[in-house]
């Protein structure tokens, strides 16, 4: 399937996410962030997210949804991993505000990168 130049009404809802993590904290930040996405994925309806560690000192995380809709259902229910969510907040000096993407081009396990 060619994802490059995605139907205007299927587009995914895509949310870009940025948090300071407590030095040390590393590791259980990690943790918290897998179980509460996949809690989000297998609960909620969550497509999936990516987490990464930028060279500023910043962690940062995408997750993509069918919809805005869907994501604020999802969040509106609160944490479908409490657990996990606490770990995360232990972890976190700053969460800084949530960036909506617009998708463009996808080439993200596209077979077709034209």
């Amino acid at each position: 399937m060619d994802t490059s130049l995605p139907d205007s009404n299927h587009k995914p809802f895509v949310v870009l996410y940025r948090w300071r993590v407590r030095p040390g904290f590393e590791d259980q930040f990690v943790q918290g962030w897998r179980g509460v996405s996949r809690a989000y994925k297998r609960d909620r309806g969550a497509l999936g997210a990516r987490l990464h560690q930028g060279t500023d000192g910043l962690w940062y995380s995408y997750a993509v949804w069918p919809s805005a809709q869907k994501r604020e259902e999802a969040f509106s229910a609160g944490s479908p991993d409490p657990a996990a969510s606490a770990l995360v907040k232990e972890a976190t000096v700053e969460c800084l505000p949530e960036i909506i993407l617009d998708l463009v081009v996808d080439l993200l396990g596209s077979e077709n990168d034209t």
